[in-house]
């Protein structure tokens, strides 16, 4: 003979269950990640100058990246000579600005024999956007 609690436990141990895989989804809601590709821990309110653009925590970049905000920060020295040259925006993915608004740095790549594919893109007014596929997408970051 089967107890009539053994069903209440199971239904007990399914609600933990549930409690707990909620808790560790991305969301923290049980949901999926944010459709606005915001990585976790990133804001959720983007600045208006982001245009649109998902955002990133500059503490969530990986380490070669804040290193090169400092260098950007204190105004070098660079690494690459390209470093500080004005990016050209011919991808059209950063809002528009008149040329020579945009300068970018090169993020070092652990392993690549070459400048590799991820950049920072400072603009003239503060903002500063992250690419780790050689422009084809960006996000824009919190500092």
């Amino acid at each position: 003979m089967v107890s009539r609690s053994v069903p209440r436990v199971f239904a007990g141990v399914l609600v933990c269950l549930a409690v707990l895989l909620a808790a560790c989804s991305p969301s923290g809601t049980g949901g999926s990640a944010p459709r606005s590709g915001t990585p976790a821990g990133a804001s959720a309110a983007a600045p208006s100058w982001a245009g649109g653009l998902a955002v990133v925590e500059a503490s969530r970049l990986p380490a070669e990246a804040r290193r090169t905000l400092r260098l950007i920060d204190e105004g070098g020295p660079f690494p690459y000579a390209r470093d500080g040259v004005v990016f050209g925006n011919f991808e059209r993915l950063l809002p528009a600005r008149e040329r020579g608004y945009y300068h970018e740095y090169t993020v070092p790549t652990p392993g690549s024999r070459d400048r590799g594919a991820r950049r920072l893109v400072t603009g003239r007014g503060g903002e500063t956007y992250y690419t780790d596929d050689h422009y084809d997408s960006f996000r824009a970051v919190l500092r």
